[in-house]
Formats: C-alpha cells, sequence, structure tokens
C-alpha cells in the first residue's frame, strides 16, 4: 500500500513575498528542461541546481556544471549526512540526486533557487524544505504530448509506451502542485515562470 501524499507546500506569505525556493516538475517529454534553460539564458546568474551522480561522465560533459560527478562511497557519505534534497537510483544502476549545501548557501544569502527535477524527487523536496513552492508544467493536451515524445525519436515504441505509462501517473499528480504553468510556446511559457519568480521587467 503507498503512503498518503505529503501536504501541499504553503502559500506565498501575505504581502508579496515570494518563497526562494521553487521547484519545477512535470511529466516526461513536456519540455521543462527546454523552459529552464531559456530562462537561465535570460538570467544567467540565476541559481538552478547541479545534480549530482554516481555515473561516469559523458563525452562533453563537465563536472559542476553538467553534473557534480561523485563516487558512490561520496554519495553514501551525501545521503548519510542529510545532504541530498532528494535522490534515486535510476534503472537499477546509478544514483541521481540533489545535494542540499550549494541551495542552502543560495538560500541563505536571500537569492532565489530553482531545482528542475523528476515528481517523486519534488516530492522529497517538499518533505525537507516545507516551505518551497512546486510550480506543475504541463502540457497543453495529452494528445500534445504524446506527439512531443513520438516527435523526439529519441525512444523505440516500448519505451516509449514506458514514459507515457509514468506520464499518465505524473500528470494525475498535478492536484499537489502550487502553481500551474502550461507549456505552449517556449517563450510564453518562460514568461509565465519568469514571472511567477519576480524576474520580469
Amino acid at each position: 500500500m503507498s503512503s498518503p501524499a505529503p501536504p501541499p507546500c504553503p502559500q506565498p506569505a501575505p504581502g508579496g513575498a515570494r518563497p526562494a525556493l521553487t521547484v519545477i516538475a512535470g511529466p516526461t517529454a513536456v519540455g521543462k528542461g527546454t523552459i529552464v534553460a531559456e530562462l537561465r539564458r535570460r538570467h544567467p546568474d540565476l541559481f538552478v541546481s547541479v545534480s549530482a551522480t554516481t555515473r561516469a561522465p559523458r563525452p562533453g560533459e563537465v563536472d559542476g556544471v553538467h553534473y557534480r560527478f561523485v563516487t558512490d562511497a561520496e554519495f553514501d557519505q551525501l545521503v548519510e549526512h542529510g545532504q541530498m534534497l532528494e535522490w534515486a537510483l535510476v534503472h537499477g544502476r546509478y544514483r541521481y540526486g540533489t545535494p542540499r549545501g550549494p541551495v542552502d548557501a543560495e538560500l541563505a544569502a536571500g537569492r532565489p533557487a530553482v531545482l528542475e527535477i523528476d515528481l517523486d524527487g519534488a516530492r522529497q523536496v517538499r518533505r525537507s524544505m516545507p516551505g518551497c513552492r512546486l510550480v506543475f508544467i504541463a502540457p497543453p493536451s495529452w494528445e500534445e504530448l504524446v506527439a512531443r515524445l513520438k516527435g523526439r525519436g529519441t525512444e523505440d515504441a516500448a519505451e516509449q509506451e514506458r514514459r507515457l505509462a509514468t506520464a499518465r501517473t505524473e500528470m494525475a499528480a498535478e492536484g499537489e502542485f502550487d502553481v500551474t504553468i502550461v507549456n505552449d510556446t517556449v517563450a510564453r511559457t518562460t514568461d509565465e515562470l519568469e514571472t511567477l519568480l519576480g524576474l520580469a521587467g
């Protein structure tokens, strides 16, 4: 039997104060990575957390830019000392997660921080930092999400079906989030996220 979902994040405080930590998630192929990349292009100084992973770097990947590459022992230490906001074992091989230290440093300095992670990771972060704000990036329609996934051409038919099954579960969790932004176009969606983060203007 699955455990009950944690309570939703508190809403922004009266007076317009915005949460310092914004967690962005959504179903597979919705384009959240593209949106966050555009947000970073517009605001190069915005802090977007870099995930830690136990896998080796791929060609062209830079430690501390694409991922923070750590050993299994180092990852164990981070988990043991409560220094991972969220983490998961992916495909039964490598672990990925969000180190707490860099996020804490940004928040302590009074600067906003953004995490782009999956649904389970967002739930873990909410338990770790109850004052966060969860933003759900949604497709314009289910049919559009299917078209985007199939149009990528990066997965075979079986993998597409597996990802779509996961996406159905992710879509059903939209009600756990504080804000939903529909990703119809990259420019408009980024504009809305920019406004939400208080970066517009």
